[in-house]
């Protein structure tokens, strides 16, 4: 199986534009725990909770801030034509929740770990029970 067969397309992206204001208000709502920051397709980085956190601690000016200037450009990618069970391998050698999936440098979508082993673990055929002992 291939990451583009089980890519979510639709995750939480925001203009390098955007204030900080509007990412801390999406990064606030259920479920949400990174923004990605893209340009015209392509992706810049992305702003996380604790991105948000550590420009504080810097003294970076939220009010001032955009999601280019807070955006992580240190995010974990893939492919949309690799192996699935490689990628898995990868998000749990480096403890990921979720990675980004990327092709030509243009954003696809994100490739989170917990739906895709759920998926995985109900396409597995159930294991056999040991046979009893004759009563």
């Amino acid at each position: 199986m291939k990451v583009r067969e089980a890519l979510v397309t639709d995750p939480r992206v925001v203009a390098p534009s955007a204030s900080a204001r509007e990412v801390a208000e999406l990064l606030l709502r259920p479920h949400v725990e990174s923004a990605l920051v893209a340009d015209e397709g392509r992706l810049v980085g992305c702003v996380t909770r604790e991105s948000l956190v550590a420009a504080v601690a810097r003294g970076v000016d939220l009010a001032g801030a955009t999601a280019g200037d807070l955006a992580d450009g240190d995010v974990t990618t893939v492919g949309p034509d690799d192996a699935l069970d490689d990628t898995l391998h990868l998000m749990a050698e480096r403890d990921l929740d979720r990675v980004v999936v990327v092709e030509n440098g243009r954003l696809l979508g994100i490739l989170p770990r917990e739906p895709i082993l759920r998926r995985l673990a109900e396409d597995e055929p159930p294991a056999e029970e040991p046979a009893g002992e004759p009563g």
